[in-house]
C-alpha cells in the first residue's frame, strides 16, 4: 500500500561535537521519506527552491519514492537550518532558521496521489495540514507530527486537526505543553482523549511511549553506540513506523507495536551517520537482522 507523506524539504548546516558540515540535505519529508522507503512505496509532496540538490531527488526515486509532488520554485529558496550540538547530543542550540519558500507553502496533492489510504502530515502549520487532508478524504489512517512552536501560536486550529487523526506523534516536552501534564502516562492518555485513536510520544535515546484505549506501553531506544547526528531521528522513527504500517496494510495491536520497533531500528541507523547518508547505504537486510537482536533483547 503506497504512503503520502507532506513535510519540510530543507537543506541543513550541522555542528556536532567531532564534526562540521554544511549544506547537507534535510527536512522532515526527507528523512521520512527515506526511512520508510524501506517499506513501502513513498509519495511526497513539498516545496523547495531552485537551489535544491538534484542529486537527492535522484537518490529518492532510486529508493522508490515518487517525487512529482515536489514542488520546485523557480527563483525561490529552500528552507535553511542550522544546529549545534552538545556535547552529549542531548541538546541542540538552533542557529538560524530560513524559511523561504516554506513560509509560503500551499500544498496541493496531486491526483495521482489521492488514492493513498495512508498519509503521514510531519511537522508543520496546522492549517497547512488541515488542507492536505481535506484533499484525502478517503484516508483509512492519517497521523501527524507537531511541535511547540504550533502548540503555542496556532492551538485552536492544532485541537482541530487533533479530532480528524488516527494517530499522533509527539516528543514528551511537546506532549506536557500540549496537556499541561507534566506526568508521562497522564499526558499520553490526555492527548489520546483530544481526538486521535493513538498516540506515540518519542523520548529519544530513552525509546517511546504508545497509547491507545485498549493499551499503554513503553518500548526503549535500540543502544546505539555511534551516536554522529541525530537530525531527522523523530522523522526517520515516524518513517519506518509508518512505512511498516502501509507495507502490512494492517493497524491492528499486533502490527502496531511491531511498526513501533522498526521505527525505533530506523532511526537508530538514522543517528550513524549525517543527513541521509547511512539509510542510503542502510538495507532492508540489516534492518530485519537488527530487529533479530532487539527482539532477543527485549525476551527474558
Amino acid at each position: 500500500m503506497s504512503l503520502l507523506v507532506v513535510g519540510s524539504i530543507g537543506i541543513d548546516d550541522i555542528e556536532t561535537p567531532t564534526a562540521k558540515r554544511e549544506r547537507i540535505y534535510g527536512g522532515s519529508a526527507i528523512h521520512f521519506s527515506f526511512a520508510a522507503s524501506f517499506f513501502t512505496t513513498v509519495r511526497l509532496v513539498g516545496v523547495a527552491g531552485d537551489d535544491w540538490p538534484s542529486e537527492c531527488t535522484e537518490a529518492l526515486s532510486e529508493r522508490g519514492v515518487d517525487t512529482i509532488g515536489l514542488q520546485i520554485k523557480p527563483g525561490g529558496k529552500t528552507f535553511r537550518w542550522g544546529g549545534k550540538y552538545s556535547e552529549d547530543m542531548n541538546e541542540r542550540e538552533t542557529l538560524f532558521t530560513e524559511l523561504n519558500v516554506l513560509g509560503e507553502f500551499d500544498p496541493v496533492v496531486p491526483e495521482l496521489y489521492r488514492s493513498c489510504n495512508v498519509v503521514f502530515l510531519a511537522n508543520g502549520v496546522p492549517q497547512v495540514q488541515h488542507k492536505v487532508m481535506d484533499q484525502l478524504p478517503g484516508a483509512h489512517l492519517t497521523v501527524a507530527d507537531t511541535m511547540d512552536l504550533w502548540i503555542n501560536m496556532q492551538r485552536e486550529s492544532l485541537d482541530a486537526l487533533l479530532k480528524r487523526l488516527s494517530g499522533l506523534v509527539l516528543n514528551d516536552a511537546e506532549a506536557r505543553l500540549l496537556t499541561g501534564e507534566h506526568n508521562l502516562v497522564t499526558a499520553g492518555h490526555r492527548a489520546r482523549e483530544m481526538g486521535p485513536k493513538f498516540v506515540v510520544i518519542k523520548k529519544g535515546e530513552h525509546g517511546a511511549m504508545f497509547f491507545s484505549e485498549h493499551e499503554t506501553y513503553v518500548m526503549p531506544a535500540y543502544p546505539t553506540e555511534n551516536v554522529v547526528d541525530p537530525t531527522g531521528a523523530g522523522d526517520s522513527f515516524a518513517g519506518g513506523m509508518m512505512g511498516y504500517l502501509a507495507e502490512k496494510n494492517a493497524f491492528d495491536p499486533k502490527t502496531l507495536k511491531e511498526a513501533l520497533a522498526y521505527g525505533m531500528l530506523t532511526a537508530s541507523f538514522n543517528v550513524e551517520d549525517f543527513s541521509s547518508d547511512r539509510m542510503l547505504r542502510l538495507t532492508r537486510e540489516e534492518l530485519d537482522q537488527r530487529m533479530a537482536e532487539y527482539r532477543k533483547m527485549l525476551s527474558f
